[in-house]
């Protein structure tokens, strides 16, 4: 996709509508309307080219020196995400599916209430999460209902806890088909246990035959005799539970029954402790009743899902609808998204791309995208980049296709819900000034290709919306020319360190720059290679310190190399200070090989500095 202006730019957009000005009326969806919108919804996805997404979460950090910020790899930039997304809680999921035909943008906004309710009582889909108080204090600033959010918001199951939850229901669950097993030979046991068992179906099963021909005995003796061979009823179907010590026995007796699998069909009752407790074989009286018994069966698993299945419903129509997903913050967002309502997040962040592109093949990274516009390259928040285009010639007149009037936002929380719809217009003003010619098709097939390299291009840059970490000045270094130091004596400030190294030790004469990760813990970096392992070797080695480094040491100075931050993000000592951090690791007896032992390249920039009026 070329990357060019429109050439005939406006210093002023007397013509265009100041984006960042606009309130729409989102549709606020709760657990009271939630079902009757969720075809509203559907609908809304249906008719749109493109779906913008954001997330309220309950926190992003709980350290400064927990944001991704440039000194991260994509694997420590996914880690951090990872602890994040597993951390805190999202509260508003706001949904905007759009259009763009020329200058006309048409948007359907959603936002949706969100509350990890324990509907089934067994700790699903959270037990707990954690606040981020600054963030709980700006929610309510903005008039963010938290009664609302815990008594209306929709709670939901992840893929993964859904599958779970079949187990918990209490309902029986529908044997798959099964081959017989050649693999492993059946012991003395098993022939034993399968022909006993093979003999009371035989028995159980005649009966059930006969029954169904003879009609002339009475209420009486049919009891007794289904009291003899063991039968039960399910339903209006005769049927017969057989219970099981171990998997291997449900192996065994589903393969049996495949022998009478005419008029036979096996159920599996689950334990409290998600395994199997018993097989319980149902008698078909013929073939169509065999498939309406199926029917039942699935239209009760489906009634059950959709009940426990919640807002994970709306993520499945954005999955299937294979739209392409803007999102402003690609690693945050889509990391949430995974843990809640997919499943458990991977270890590693090749294996994270490759599960989120299962279920979200066209994945947009808003920041990376406005990188390629020279004017936004360093701005990393929505209302400044609004702000920004604002200057330029790119009129975008929005329609919003699933509401009425617009609501008065002093009725309710709808800062958030602006977000999604400012995103879908900062997309559609981008798209308007590259002037590109590529068709819906065409950028789908390019948000396939972003979506293979976004983690690698956006994870350095996919942190809170205020961390700045691009800079025209910006450099690449090797993590190998990285030094982390902590332990210092006195506080000083980063020029006062830079002078203090210079003293104390020969290497330091090259150039080097120092910069304050959090208020513990510095790092250093050396534009060439092999000073930072001589100052390594000279802290941890008594006989090679020498002047002032030698007090310093003395004093409590410890350094340690990039590979000891990358192990302790991969090992989870999130502690608030880096240097606790780094000295839990360094105390660590861990042995396991860091899969991502390769040296990376990162972007180093001056404008690198922790404000500590933040932290």
């Amino acid at each position: 996709m070329q990357r060019r202006f429109l050439s005939s730019i406006c210093a002023t957009a007397g013509n265009s509508k100041t984006l960042n000005q606009g309130r729409w009326s989102v549709k606020q969806v709760k657990k009271s309307n939630f079902h009757v919108t969720l075809d509203k919804i559907r609908a809304s996805i249906d008719s749109s080219d493109f779906i913008a997404l954001s997330l309220q979460n309950t926190g992003s950090y709980a350290a400064a020196w927990h944001r991704v910020s440039a000194i991260d790899t994509p694997q420590t930039s996914y880690l951090k995400a990872k602890y994040a997304a597993e951390r805190y809680q999202i509260l508003q999921f706001a949904l905007c599916p759009f259009s763009l035909q020329g200058s006309k943008l048409t948007v359907h906004p959603y936002n949706f209430h969100l509350f990890p309710r324990d509907e089934l009582k067994c700790g699903m889909p959270s037990y707990s999460f954690s606040c981020q108080a600054s963030r709980l204090t700006s929610m309510a600033r903005e008039g963010f209902d938290f009664n609302t959010c815990i008594y209306e918001g929709i709670s939901y199951l992840s893929r993964a806890q859904e599958s779970a939850s079949k187990f918990l229901s209490g309902n029986p669950i529908l044997a798959d088909p099964i081959a017989v097993s050649s693999s492993s030979p059946a012991t003395v046991a098993d022939t034993v246990f399968v022909g006993r068992i093979r003999s009371r179906v035989k028995n159980w099963r005649k009966s059930c035959v006969e029954s169904s021909i003879k009609t002339g005995d009475d209420d009486l003796v049919s009891s007794l005799r289904r009291l003899v061979l063991g039968s039960e009823q399910y339903g209006s179907r005769l049927c017969l539970t057989i219970d099981v010590c171990s998997e291997r026995q449900v192996q065994l007796i589903l393969e049996m029954l495949t022998e009478f699998s005419e008029d036979v069909v096996p159920l599996l009752i689950a334990s409290k402790s998600r395994g199997t407790q018993a097989v319980r074989t149902v008698f078909m009286s013929s073939k169509e009743d065999k498939d309406l018994f199926k029917r039942e069966l699935q239209d009760l698993e489906n009634k059950e899902n959709r009940r426990v299945r919640g807002f994970r419903e709306v993520i499945d129509l954005i999955s299937s609808s294979q739209k392409p997903i803007i999102s402003q913050n690609y690693l945050s967002d889509l990391t949430s998204i995974h843990a809640k309502f997919l499943g458990p997040l991977p270890a590693n962040v090749d294996d994270f791309s490759s599960s989120l592109s299962s279920a979200f093949p066209n994945v947009v990274d808003l920041s990376q995208f406005m990188k390629e516009i020279s004017p936004l390259s360093n701005i990393s928040n929505l209302p400044a980049a609004m702000s920004s285009l604002n200057r330029f010639f790119a009129p975008v007149d929005v329609e919003v296709a699933n509401q009425g009037s617009p609501v008065k936002l002093s009725e309710s929380y709808q800062s958030h819900g602006q977000n999604a719809v400012m995103i879908s217009q900062l997309f559609a003003k981008l798209r308007t000034i590259q002037k590109s010619d590529l068709s819906t098709e065409d950028f789908q097939a390019l948000a396939s290709d972003e979506h293979e390299s976004s983690i690698t291009s956006c994870s350095k840059n996919a942190g809170d919306e205020n961390v700045k970490v691009w800079s025209k000045n910006s450099r690449r270094v090797s993590s190998e020319n990285l030094v982390f130091i902590w332990g210092l004596a006195k506080k000083m400030t980063a020029a006062n360190l830079k002078n203090a190294l210079q003293k104390s030790h020969p290497v330091f004469a090259q150039e080097f720059d120092v910069k304050y990760l959090d208020k513990s813990c510095a790092i250093v970096v050396f534009w060439e290679s092999g000073p930072s392992e001589t100052f390594l070797s000279a802290v941890n080695n008594e006989e090679q310190l020498c002047g002032s480094l030698r007090e310093m040491v003395a004093e409590g100075l410890r350094a340690a190399g990039y590979e000891t931050y990358k192990k302790a993000c991969r090992l989870g000592f999130w502690e608030a200070d880096l240097a606790e951090s780094l000295d839990k690791t360094l105390e660590s007896s861990d042995t396991d090989p860091d899969t991502d032992s390769n040296p990376s390249e990162i972007d180093w920039s001056n404008d690198l500095a922790i404000n500590f009026y933040e932290l």
